[in-house]
């Protein structure tokens, strides 16, 4: 296999979430793989200020307006990436999510309709609207961003690992009817990855806890998420649909 195959050239991307975290950073993978990025979040200011580096660096990049937990802007965000970078999107990243730390006897409604409604339902959205375009264009790979919590219980994550369980779920049955169609459909469940979200997670008891039940000792950069996404996304994955790929240091394998 060679490298080119890795090669994003001529792929239009749109990455949700790319305000920050993971999503800011598979948007910048992804533009370095030679891939034309739209950059969408709700945090404009951030996606723009992103986008404007990206093409100042002599990449093709966007920001458009993207709430994944509001219907009406989904097809705008779309539309507005394929009118910017000139291309319609084959490349989704269904990154969007919130966590919300609680013990399941002190979950909110408000709070599980947050969670739920986020990184269930808006990703089920985003990535039925990324397949009905891709469906006209006969091609695509949608990459949908579960977590390694939606494969082994954790305590005070009762929201985020149901959301991202369900995640899993739709995403094979995408790909189960999108096969034939030539759209691919994967689940990457990233573990502890040193981001604004992990940051969130502020007690120590915990944060040990989690980094001694790591085999590999330490958490996850961004970094170390870069060949698994551009596996799924590029032609280097062509034969993979319906995956779901760890890159946790061998976390769920201790915690089983």
């Amino acid at each position: 296999m060679s490298d080119a195959m890795f090669n994003l050239a001529g792929r239009t991307v749109l990455v949700s979430g790319a305000s920050s975290g993971i999503g800011l950073h598979v948007a910048r993978t992804f533009a370095a793989a030679g891939a034309a990025v739209a950059l969408a979040a709700r945090r404009g200011d951030r996606t723009e200020a992103a986008a404007a580096a990206l093409n100042a660096a002599g990449h093709r990049a966007a920001s458009v307006y993207l709430d994944v937990t509001d219907v009406r802007s989904i097809a705008p965000a779309f539309d507005a990436a394929e009118q910017q970078l000139g291309a319609p999107v084959d490349v989704l990243v269904n990154n969007a999510g919130v966590l919300h730390a609680e013990t399941f006897v002190g979950h909110a409604d408000a709070d599980l309709d947050r969670v739920i409604d986020t990184n269930l339902k808006g990703a089920f959205r985003v990535a039925q609207e990324a397949a009905r375009r891709m469906l006209a264009l006969r091609r695509g790979a949608i990459v949908n961003v579960a977590s390694t919590a939606a494969l082994r219980a954790g305590s005070f994550m009762a929201s985020y690992a149901a959301s991202k369980a369900g995640l899993i779920q739709f995403s094979q049955v995408m790909a189960l009817e999108l096969a034939g169609k030539n759209i691919r459909v994967n689940v990457l469940c990233p573990g502890n990855i040193e981001t604004d979200m992990q940051a969130t997670l502020t007690d120590r008891g915990f944060h040990d806890a989690m980094l001694k039940r790591t085999p590999m000792r330490r958490f996850g950069v961004p970094e170390d998420l870069d060949g698994a996404f551009l596996l799924l996304a590029s032609d280097a994955g062509r034969y993979i649909t319906g995956a779901v790929l760890t890159v946790d240091g061998g976390q769920t394998l201790s915690w089983m």
